[in-house]
């Protein structure tokens, strides 16, 4: 099973279109049937505590105690592929609409051993959204699917997982899409540091204008709404905790000084400076990379697969796929696109080559069979 998991991943690695059991078997010129990967795609029961085990060594060779635990979801689109438990319909905040495809959450780890060490981005835990319970709206007497669990849920139940697995780590850090109440709760509870981005409905009172925790009669205001300095954290409540933040309000602007946009980020660490929230925030960014190169390097959308578990099994050997990528990173200093442009370039020079061993059948003359690109040329004459 390990066996084709490397053939299978790597094949992964070195394809640029779509990958299936057939490709992979002609690609090994038969020596391994198309059956065989089927099968393997097929039985094969992969999930987070497979991921973690792979993982495992490479962490605990990398980690340190200032790491950043990071959780986000992306949508693999599949538009045209059958409906079912885990490709349905999945709200996009980014293009605010619905997308039809495979919603995945990841726990993103983000490290650095030392200041002279490579920052090392790897996932250590995943889950995928399955909507299986169906419903009809009373509005519109359409069906639809939900989760039985909410991705806020999965959120904290993989926290107290890394926890479990003595993950060491400071922050968690995520977007408001996960800045819920109780997920501040709970990290707070677990004795772990957050920082979240926040939107600007949130409500909130300055813990500077009260003597003590908010009452019910307390005046509750939009962080939009509020008059707070740029650029410096103060000290609030929001509306429903049971604990003061640190809240700062960073403004964006472009050459000419004009305000392009407006980000509040919200942290239970009270010794941050409003740098230090930019910078460790800013490694959140590592988790758009990494949705980026599964989409573009290791082909996780580009599977013509049709059943929940041959389609989970292809994500799986995707992500397996990029940790091999993350892996040769450390050892080159190339980042994963750098490695995929190298292994794209030679299979061009292979292509070539072959090409110019095929047209050298033709019967040309001898100025015209030199290359193919002067075959080329000389056609077009």
């Amino acid at each position: 099973m390990e066996k084709q998991l490397d053939l299978y991943s790597d094949y992964l690695i070195s394809s640029t279109g779509q990958t299936s059991a057939t490709g992979l078997s002609r690609l090994l010129d038969g020596q391994i049937s198309h059956d065989s990967i089927t099968r393997f795609l097929t039985i094969s029961d992969y999930n987070s505590k497979s991921l973690w085990k792979s993982v495992k060594p490479l962490v605990r060779e990398q980690e340190n105690e200032d790491g950043c635990l990071i959780f986000d979801d992306c949508i693999i689109e599949k538009h045209y592929t059958d409906e079912n438990d885990l490709i349905c319909w999945h709200w996009d905040h980014s293009k605010q609409r619905s997308i039809k495809g495979i919603n995945l959450l990841s726990a993103f780890y983000v490290t650095q051993k030392d200041s002279t060490s490579t920052v090392v981005r790897i996932p250590v835990g995943f889950e995928l959204i399955l909507k299986t319970l169906a419903f009809c709206a009373i509005k519109d007497k359409k069906l639809y699917r939900k989760s039985p669990i909410t991705k806020n849920e999965m959120m904290r139940s993989m926290i107290k997982q890394c926890i479990h697995n003595q993950l060491l780590f400071k922050y968690v850090l995520a977007d408001s899409w996960f800045a819920s109440t109780d997920n501040m709760h709970f990290i707070q509870e677990q004795k772990k540091l957050f920082i979240f981005d926040l939107k600007d409905n949130r409500l909130a009172i300055l813990a500077d204008s009260i003597a003590d925790k908010p009452d019910k009669k307390s005046q509750w205001t939009s962080i939009k709404s509020m008059d707070l300095p740029n650029n410096t954290p103060v000290k609030v409540w929001l509306k429903d905790m049971n604990f003061s933040v640190f809240l700062t309000k960073q403004i964006f602007k472009d050459e000419e000084n004009h305000t392009t946009g407006v980000r509040y980020l919200v942290s239970n660490d009270f010794s941050l400076t409003d740098e230090q929230f930019t910078t460790i925030y800013k490694k959140r960014w590592g988790v758009e990379e990494y949705h980026k190169s599964l989409k573009q390097n290791v082909g996780i959308a580009k599977s013509p697969t049709r059943t929940v578990t041959t389609q989970s099994n292809h994500l799986y050997c995707a992500i397996w796929a990029y940790i091999k990528l993350e892996k040769l990173k450390l050892q080159t200093k190339l980042n994963h696109f750098q490695l995929k442009a190298k292994i794209y370039a030679q299979a061009l020079k292979a292509a070539y080559a072959e090409l110019a061993n095929i047209l050298s059948l033709i019967h040309i003359s001898e100025p015209t069979r030199r290359t193919p690109i002067s075959y080329a040329v000389f056609c077009l004459k």
